[in-house]
């Protein structure tokens, strides 16, 4: 997969550094519990992806998810019929594309917020014992906000999908800063 978005190294002054490591790592790189520790913030049991198998910075992340019997959500969810909810499948998503971003030397370790979902689609239930495939893409990313799309598989059968928005909070920062000081 190569960097296929055009014009957008007038995007912000970020996106050069953020093509020149795309293009390096046009291959990708995998990320274990310990990478994604380094990568960004989110902890157990809050922590929906055990592994990056193939990052490409600022274009696209794939991993996984293995639902374990004792994950926290499914005793109240449902009592019976154990599944994973549709936002914790949507959250897992997100996690994985805010790894294209935060694979970025300039932006590890940062904050990536959800700002927006749409086109949401579940598909099958995702139940204890599933491995539930993260494939997503960062469609866009222009001033600290990207658009991202993602899709969920359990066994090669489509289990969700969605398109959303992301922030960083710290390059938004910088802009309306900028903006400030010359008003």
């Amino acid at each position: 997969m190569g960097w296929s978005r055009p014009c957008t190294k007038h995007e912000s002054r970020h996106i050069g550094k953020l093509i020149a490591i795309a293009m390096n790592t046009e291959t990708g790189f995998s990320l274990d519990r310990d990478g994604i520790h380094r990568c960004q913030k989110n902890r157990d049991p809050y922590l929906l992806i055990d592994h990056v198998e193939k990052v490409v910075p600022g274009v696209s992340a794939d991993g996984y998810l293995d639902l374990k019997d004792d994950m926290w959500f499914f005793p109240v969810h449902w009592v019976g019929d154990p599944n994973m909810p549709g936002l914790l499948q949507i959250e897992s998503l997100v996690q994985m594309a805010a790894l294209t971003l935060l694979t970025l030397p300039s932006y590890a370790g940062g904050v990536v917020y959800l700002t927006e979902v749409s086109k949401a689609k579940f598909y099958r239930k995702i139940v204890p014992g599933d491995r539930l495939t993260l494939e997503t893409v960062l469609v866009s990313f222009r001033r600290g906000i990207g658009k991202c799309t993602g899709q969920g598989s359990v066994l090669g059968e489509k289990a969700c999908k969605a398109e959303f928005g992301i922030v960083l909070p710290s390059v938004v920062s910088e802009y309306t800063n900028a903006k400030a000081k010359r008003n």
